[in-house]
């Protein structure tokens, strides 16, 4: 039952996260990137103040691992800014895809960082999922170069995330993680804001859109660290990819975006890498 739940709040998560990435492609091209990280994690910060902190007051941010608390946050402010600037120029499915290298950079750094041993069958896995990334930014493709380092660069920064994710969510609290992710990246984006220049202020239906980033993020963010509260890396891994399944669907029906045949290739090879890794992370804790 525990294990359903954490795979009940993955697949809600990477709906909510298809939903922002989505919000936040339509808005990339009109608005000003400090701006839309601004919103994104401010409206995340004011959700928390206003629903949370009257019932969990210091509970919010009581923390024993301070320096890694701020130090994951930092790193998804900085995924956050990849993604979007990614987002300008990219397709959304291409840019999911390219995000979903992050699980085999995890991977890799499960060796050093957790200790876990590397096989033969799992450098196969990694190496098969990085073809895959070829196949997706291939030379002469559709894909910008700025576009596809933006989103291998928000890659790298969210494996580092996810592997601090899973370390902390056995000791703190879901709601501190949540409050710290917030907090960093609202002071961050803050500091920023007034020295970029914003061109084009938002309006109507854009201004809603704006707002909503902040409430997406927040919400999909939570749901995670739910779904890991329930459910290890390896059980939830495999769930994690439905969030590819969305972002084609989104970007057809919003944006008129099917991929190519070549990208399709290479998407299958980084889901199915991706899923090899989680099955292959799952079998020594059956056994």
């Amino acid at each position: 039952m525990t294990e359903r739940r954490g795979i009940a709040f993955t697949l809600a998560a990477v709906f909510v996260f298809a939903c922002m990435d989505s919000t936040a492609k339509y808005l990339a091209t009109r608005y000003a990137l400090p701006l839309l990280v601004w919103a994104r994690y401010s409206g995340h910060f004011l959700l928390m103040v206003v629903f949370l902190a009257p019932s969990h007051r210091s509970a919010l941010f009581v923390t024993r691992r301070l320096p890694a608390q701020l130090f994951r946050a930092f790193l998804l402010l900085g995924v956050t800014s990849c993604v979007i600037s990614a987002l300008r120029t990219l397709p959304l499915a291409e840019a999911t895809a390219l995000g979903y290298t992050s699980p085999l950079m995890a991977a890799l750094l499960a060796g050093p960082w957790l200790g876990e041993k590397v096989g033969p069958s799992r450098w196969l896995a990694l190496a098969a999922g990085f073809v895959g990334v070829l196949f997706i930014a291939r030379p002469g493709g559709a894909l910008t170069g700025e576009g596809i380092a933006y989103a291998l660069a928000g890659a790298s920064c969210y494996a580092i995330y996810q592997v601090m994710t899973r370390q902390l969510s056995t000791s703190e609290n879901s709601v501190t993680l949540l409050f710290y992710t917030a907090l960093v990246g609202t002071i961050g984006s803050t500091l920023i804001l007034p020295w970029a220049p914003m061109g084009t202020l938002p309006g109507g239906m854009d201004l809603a859109a704006v707002a909503a980033l902040g409430a997406l993020g927040g919400l999909g963010h939570f749901l995670l660290i739910r779904a890991f509260h329930h459910a290890g890396v390896a059980t939830l891994g495999p769930f994690l990819y439905a969030q590819l399944i969305w972002a084609m669907a989104l970007g057809w029906l919003l944006f008129q975006h099917l991929p190519d045949r070549w990208s399709l290739l290479g998407m299958a090879l980084v889901v199915g890498s991706g899923l090899a890794v989680a099955v292959g992370n799952r079998r020594p804790a059956t056994r």
